[in-house]
C-alpha cells in the first residue's frame, strides 16, 4: 500500500526555507567569528611570547642532540658493567626519590585536610551567608593561583633548604586545587538527606557529618589520589629551588653537564610516576565502582 507524501504549498514552504537558510547563514557567521577570534588570540599570544617558528625549526636539532648526548653507551658484551656505571649512585638517588614521594604524600595529606575543612564553607548549597562563602572561595583561589615554585622559594628563604619548604608549598597549592574540586562535588549532592538532618534538629556540623560526608567520600578520595599523582611530579622539580627531593640532584647534573646522570635520574622519576599512576588509577576505579554500587 503506497503512502502519499504531503507537500506544503509553495506560499507556506517559501518562508520556512528562507528562515532555515537565514539560520544556516547565521551559524556560519558565528563559526567564522569564533574562528577569527581564536586565530587572532593565537597570533597575539605568539607575538607577545616571541614565538618564532623559523628559530624553532632552525634549532630543533639541538634538542635531539641533547637527548642523544644524555643517552648512555650500552654494549651487549659489557651490559652489566655499563648499567653499573650508568647507575653508579643508585642508592643515593633511590633515597632522594623516596624523599620526593614522601614530600608529595605529606603535602597531599595536609592540603587534602585543609581542602576538606574549607570545601563545605565554600559550597553554596550548605552556606547561605555570602561573606563566609566568598571568603572561603577567595582564599582557595589564592592558594591555587600562586605557583608551587613561588611558595617553595618563599619558604626556602624563611625556613632554609630541605624538604619542609616543598611540603608546605605543595600543601598550600593542593588545598586550593582540591578545595575547589571538593566544593563542586558537595554542590552536586542529593539535598534530601540534608533537609532530613536539618528537619530532625541536627546542627550544621551534624548535618555535614551525617548527610553530606557519606555522599562525597569516594569522590574526595578519588580526587585526592589524582592530586597525589600530580604532586609526585611537582615534588620532582621542587629541588630546583632547594626544596628537597631528587630534583636537587637533577638540576645539579644538568648544570654540571653530567649527561649520564641526567638520563639516569629522569628514568627513575618517570618510572616512579608511571607506577604511582597505575596504582592510583586502579584504586580510583575501585572507589568509583564502589560508589556506583551503593
Amino acid at each position: 500500500m503506497s503512502h502519499a507524501i504531503a507537500r506544503l504549498p509553495d506560499e507556506q514552504l517559501a518562508p520556512l526555507i528562507a528562515r532555515y537558510e537565514a539560520a544556516v547563514q547565521a551559524r556560519r557567521r558565528h563559526t567564522f567569528i569564533v574562528a577569527a577570534v581564536v586565530l587572532l588570540c593565537i597570533a597575539l599570544s605568539s607575538w607577545m611570547g616571541e614565538v618564532k617558528p623559523a628559530v624553532l625549526i632552525a634549532n630543533a636539532g639541538r634538542l635531539t642532540n641533547y637527548f642523544w648526548s644524555i643517552t648512555p653507551t650500552l654494549r651487549w658484551s659489557s651490559l652489566w658493567a655499563d648499567l653499573s656505571e650508568w647507575y653508579w649512585n643508585l642508592d643515593h638517588w633511590l633515597a632522594l626519590l623516596l624523599d620526593t614521594i614522601l614530600i608529595a604524600y605529606l603535602g597531599t595529606l595536609l592540603g587534602g585536610i585543609g581542602a576538606f575543612l574549607l570545601c563545605f564553607l565554600a559550597s553554596a548549597n550548605l552556606v547561605k551567608n555570602p561573606f563566609i562563602r566568598i571568603a572561603a572561595r577567595r582564599f582557595l583561589e589564592f592558594c591555587r593561583t600562586v605557583p608551587e615554585l613561588v611558595f617553595a622559594l618563599l619558604f626556602v628563604v624563611a625556613f632554609g633548604l630541605g624538604p619542609m619548604p616543598g611540603v608546605l608549598a605543595l600543601a598550600i597549592h593542593t588545598m586550593g586545587a582540591l578545595g575547589k574540586l571538593f566544593a563542586e562535588v558537595v554542590e552536586n549532592i542529593d539535598m534530601k538527606p540534608v533537609d532530613g538532618a536539618v528537619a530532625s534538629g541536627g546542627s550544621w556540623a551534624q548535618m555535614v557529618r551525617f548527610a553530606v560526608v557519606p555522599q562525597v567520600t569516594s569522590n574526595f578520595a578519588s580526587y585526592g589520589l589524582l592530586r597525589f599523582e600530580i604532586n609526585v611530579r611537582e615534588a620532582s622539580i621542587m629541588g630546583f629551588v632547594g626544596a628537597g627531593g631528587i630534583g636537587q640532584d637533577l638540576v645539579e647534573a644538568i648544570r654540571k653537564f653530567y649527561y649520564s646522570d641526567v638520563s639516569a635520574i629522569l628514568i627513575l622519576i618517570i618510572a616512579a610516576v608511571v607506577v604511582i599512576d597505575l596504582v592510583t588509577e586502579q584504586v580510583r576505579h575501585r572507589l568509583i565502582g564502589w560508589e556506583a554500587r551503593q
